[in-house]
C-alpha cells in the first residue's frame, strides 16, 4: 500500500498527524476519511487493513490522530467530543484544499458515531460506514464509569483505559450530555451503512439498531459475525474493507474508467512503510493481487510468498496449456490438477541470497488428469506439459536487468 504522510491544523491550531493511503496503480477515484475509536491511534491493525480494502478499489483513504493521541499535537484532556467532531471537518477541509473533498466517512466505535455527526457539516460527503459504533456518544462513559465521581469531585482524574493512563476532565463529561446524538441522524439524507458484530462485548449490538432504525434509506446493515470489538483478527477487518468499497460504490461517483498511473511495466509491486511489515500490493496486467510472507517470519500471510507466486505460475500454466492442447484434439478431458512445490525455504534464501547456493534449482511437480483417455494420450500429455511456456523458461538462461 503506497501511503503518503500528511499532517493538517486543526481548528484550535494544533498539527494533527495523518496518512493517505493510495491505491497503488491508478489515481484515485474518490477520498475517505476514518475516524479511530476512542484512545486508539491511526495505527490501529484494523485501520490499516481496511484503508487495504478501500485503497484495492480506487479509494485514497486519510487516516488521522485526533488531538492529542499519537503523533498528532495537543492535550488529550482538554478534548471533547465536539473537538473530534472538529477534527474531522478540519480533514475534510485540507483534502479539499490539497487533494479532493472527501465522499466517504467511516468512522470505528466512538469514531463511528462521531462521522455521523459531522457529516452534517461536509457537504462532500455522499456515504457514511460506522463500526462497533455507539448509537450515544455518552455510550463511552461505561469506559470511566470507576472515575466518574472522582472527575466530578476534582474536576478531573487519570483513567486507565486499554492499560494507558488518560486525563480526563469534567468538561468531557458535560458535553457528552449536551451531543444531539441520534437527533442528527433523523434529518441526515445520505447512505449510511452500519456494520456491527453480535458478539461486541463494549458497544452491544442494540447500538447498531438504534442507528439503523433512526437513518433514513438507502442504509445498510452487514454483520461482522464472531468479530471482537477492535476487530483484532484480520480476517474481519479485511471483509469489513471489501464490503464497505463494494456498498459505497453505489453512492459515491465512480469514473467510467480509471486512470491509470503511467508505467509501462507488465506487474508492479508496491510496499509500504515498515508498518506494513511484507505485505505488497501487486498489480499484474490489470489485476490487483496481495502477496506476502508467512506470520512465523514475520510477515501478515495476506497473500501468498513470492515463491508461492512462482510455483503459481508453473502450475497454472502446465494446466491451460494442457487444456488449450486437449480442446485441440478435442480429447475427453474433464479436470485437471497441478501440484508444485519447491523445497528451499523462502527466509533462508532472502538470508542468504548473495550465495550462489540459495538458488531455485529444481520444482516438483504432479499432474492429474481426469477423462477418458488411452495410456498414449496420457503419456503425451505429460510430454506437452514438458513444453508448457512458464517451465521452458525456468530451464532457459534467465537473466534479470
Amino acid at each position: 500500500m503506497k501511503r503518503e504522510k500528511v499532517s493538517f491544523k486543526s481548528a484550535q491550531g494544533n498539527e494533527l498527524a495523518a496518512y493517505i493511503a493510495f491505491p497503488a496503480d491508478q489515481k484515485p477515484n474518490n477520498y475517505v476519511i476514518f475516524a479511530h475509536c476512542f484512545t486508539c491511534t491511526k495505527n490501529l491493525n484494523a485501520v490499516r487493513n481496511i484503508s487495504f480494502g478501500l485503497s484495492k478499489h480506487g479509494y485514497a483513504v486519510m487516516s488521522f490522530d485526533f488531538t492529542g493521541l499519537g503523533e498528532s499535537e495537543g492535550e488529550f484532556a482538554d478534548t471533547n467530543f465536539t473537538s473530534n467532531m472538529e477534527d474531522l471537518v478540519a480533514a475534510a477541509n485540507f483534502l479539499k484544499e490539497k487533494y479532493q473533498a472527501p465522499s466517504l466517512l467511516v468512522g470505528h466505535s466512538l469514531g463511528g458515531a462521531a462521522v455521523l455527526m459531522a457529516a452534517a457539516q461536509i457537504d462532500s460527503v455522499k456515504a457514511i460506514t460506522t463500526i462497533g459504533a455507539p448509537a450515544q456518544p455518552e455510550h463511552v462513559l461505561h469506559l470511566i464509569k470507576d472515575g466518574v465521581d472522582q472527575i466530578k469531585k476534582n474536576g478531573k482524574a487519570e483513567i486507565s483505559i486499554g492499560g494507558r493512563p488518560f486525563t480526563i476532565k469534567e468538561q468531557f463529561l458535560e458535553d457528552l450530555k449536551q451531543s444531539k446524538g441520534l437527533k442528527l441522524l433523523e434529518d441526515l439524507r445520505k447512505a449510511v451503512l452500519v456494520m456491527h458484530s453480535p458478539q461486541d462485548n463494549v458497544v452491544g449490538i442494540e447500538n447498531a439498531k438504534e442507528i439503523y432504525d433512526r437513518a433514513f434509506h438507502p442504509k445498510s446493515f452487514v454483520s461482522l459475525d464472531g468479530a471482537d470489538h477492535l476487530l483484532s483478527k484480520k480476517e474481519d477487518s479485511i471483509y469489513a474493507g471489501e464490503m464497505i468499497a463494494m456498498w459505497a460504490g453505489r453512492y459515491v461517483t465512480q469514473p467510467k474508467k480509471a486512470e491509470k498511473l503511467s508505467t509501462d511495466a507488465q506487474t508492479v509491486a508496491l510496499i509500504g512503510p515498515k508498518e506494513d511489515n511484507y505485505t505488497t500490493q501487486i498489480v499484474a496486467e490489470g489485476h490487483h493481487l496481495l502477496a506476502d510472507e508467512p506470520e512465523d517470519v514475520g510477515g501478515d500471510d495476506f497473500g501468498p510468498s513470492p515463491y508461492g507466486f512462482l510455483t503459481s505460475a508453473l502450475a497454472a500454466c502446465t494446466a491451460i496449456t494442457l487444456r488449450m492442447y486437449a480442446n485441440r484434439k478435442k480429447w475427453e478431458v474433464n479436470e485437471i490438477q497441478v501440484h508444485v512445490n519447491q523445497d528451499n525455504c523462502h527466509e533462508k534464501d532472502s538470508e542468504h541470497c548473495e550465495s550462489d547456493e540459495s538458488k531455485i534449482t529444481y520444482f516438483n511437480r504432479k499432474i492429474e488428469i481426469k477423462g477418458n483417455l488411452t495410456e498414449e494420450q496420457r503419456e503425451r500429455l505429460i510430454e506437452i506439459a514438458k513444453k508448457c511456456p512458464v517451465h521452458k523458461t525456468l530451464e532457459s538462461q534467465i537473466e534479470v536487468r
